[in-house]
């Protein structure tokens, strides 16, 4: 993609505090050089008590360290890293952003389609008799599980009468006995008292382990003057809506190859998975097809990284699990990105980024601060954004451990870390005056132009600015199976 951006304003240097400390710790290595990372700007970007910006530019800002860790391993050197505030912010909400080039030649924003905007309206907290339930309702066979659970129509005014004949936590368990997805909304000291929240708690915001070892295995060599951080390194993405793509497409960023593989029949929302696609190549396959399992295999035995949304076990019983793929390519990087994380008893359940509001404290806190009480959801998909920010992270320091140590490594993040990392950083209390979106002279500098498999394109560019390898995507946003299920020649 052509880049119209022009240069970050100026930096003040990012201070070693809250969530940008918080994931230095997690890289283990000295600090940086005073200098090397400037945030500027400040919240509140959006009307909600939330440090919504903040954080997404300190995560940004951390994924630029962990860059210049790879570049300073193949190069010895290092380079600035800058992100925008408000910039970041803003890319929490791409899909706003997106406008295609019309028959008549103009520019116009790309409208969600009319079965997500009424999903919203039916997903949102309701009141049962002793709490608030939000049950989840996006695509249509989990749909299906929580009305069938409900036993009601799909409006919400069904959904909020069948809700308020239920018990909360029943309703909670209920909906995952279902294999479906919801949650009891809670105040952030519920859920830090309950076992789930206090497991989280006591977690790093993202898990590395070492799974096997294995010789160090430096980044490719002979890659010519286009050398970026992460040129040559396969990226096998499998994941759907939203946190695993956006993982998958931050490293396409720094130059990955990311193959996206999905199967045709798998239900989609299309408005994301054009907006998480930039940079990627996208093939289908379907593992349950004997021909189509031996191919992702064989894919997977050539990946430097493996990223995983699926419910837990399930790529497991298909043949995909993670010691299985590690027995066949030893040094793999397999990223897992969950809703409720790596251990305790809802480990297992699957869920989405409203789902984490829920549970975690966000929607009571909003609630009480914005909405007379009622719980209420923060609008812009900020554990989703900011989850996949932090499995890219995660997967790069594991990259550079890699090459340093050698090794197999397990990297973990999940929705409900998110929301929790976000709720660590404070509350705004004067947020009502919030801009919300970038002013049109903004977006003249940080839009980027390509056409694509839906057409000429505008979207809003990459947040994190390096000064020697400007973060980019060299793809164009591909349509969907568009591409081979193969590798780029290295």
């Amino acid at each position: 993609m052509s880049d119209t951006r022009g240069d970050a304003a100026q930096a003040a240097d990012l201070p070693q505090v809250g969530a940008f400390d918080e994931l230095m710790a997690v890289r283990g290595l000295p600090p940086v050089a005073a200098g090397e990372v400037g945030v500027a700007g400040s919240d509140p970007f959006y009307r909600i008590p939330y440090r919504v910006g903040e954080t997404t530019a300190a995560l940004l800002a951390a994924v630029g360290v962990a860059s210049n860790d790879i570049w300073e391993l193949r190069t010895g050197r290092r380079q600035q890293v800058r992100v925008d505030v408000r910039h970041a912010a803003a890319t929490t909400r791409t899909v706003d952003y997106t406008r295609a080039l019309g028959d008549d030649g103009q520019y116009r924003h790309v409208p969600l389609p009319a079965d997500m905007s009424y999903m919203l309206t039916v997903t949102q907290p309701w009141q049962a008799r002793n709490g608030w339930v939000l049950p989840h309702f996006n695509l249509p066979h989990l749909a299906r599980r929580v009305l069938d659970v409900l036993q009601c129509d799909y409006t919400p005014a069904a959904v909020a009468a069948a809700v308020a004949n239920w018990d909360a936590d029943e309703l909670e368990a209920a909906i995952a006995a279902a294999n479906a997805c919801g949650g009891k909304i809670r105040t952030p000291q519920e859920w830090l008292a309950h076992p789930q929240g206090a497991y989280l708690a006591a977690r790093p915001v993202i898990e590395i382990t070492r799974i096997a070892d294995g010789p160090p295995e430096p980044f490719p060599e002979g890659l010519g003057d286009g050398l970026r951080p992460l040129s040559g390194v396969r990226v096998l993405d499998l994941t759907r809506i939203l946190a695993g793509p956006i993982a998958g497409r931050t490293l396409a960023e720094h130059g990955a190859d990311v193959l996206l593989v999905t199967a045709e029949k798998l239900p989609q929302t299309p408005e994301h998975v054009r907006d998480t696609s930039h940079g990627k190549r996208s093939c289908y396959l379907d593992f349950t097809r004997p021909g189509d399992h031996a191919r992702l295999l064989a894919l997977a035995g050539e990946a430097d990284v493996m990223i995983s949304g699926y419910r837990p076990g399930r790529l497991a019983a298909h043949g995909f699990g993670m010691e299985e793929l590690m027995r066949r390519r030893p040094g793999l990087v397999y990223l897992s990105i969950s809703c409720f994380g790596s251990g305790g008893p809802f480990a297992g359940r699957s869920g989405w980024e409203q789902v984490a509001q829920a549970v975690t404290g966000v929607c009571h806190t909003y609630g009480q601060l914005a909405n007379g009480g009622r719980p209420k959801l923060v609008f812009a998909p900020v554990c989703d954004y900011t989850t996949g920010y932090l499995g890219a992270l995660g997967t790069m320091l594991a990259l550079a451990r890699r090459a340093r140590e050698g090794g197999s490594y397990h990297v973990q993040v999940s929705l409900c870390q998110s929301a929790m990392l976000i709720q660590r950083q404070g509350l705004l209390h004067d947020f009502g005056q919030a801009p919300e979106k970038l002013t049109e002279a903004e977006l003249a500098r940080l839009y980027v132009e390509a056409d694509t498999g839906y057409g000429r394109l505008r979207t809003l560019g990459p947040a994190l600015q390096m000064s020697e390898t400007p973060c980019r995507w060299a793809r164009p946003t591909p349509a969907p199976g568009s591409d081979r299920p193969e590798w780029l020649p290295r």
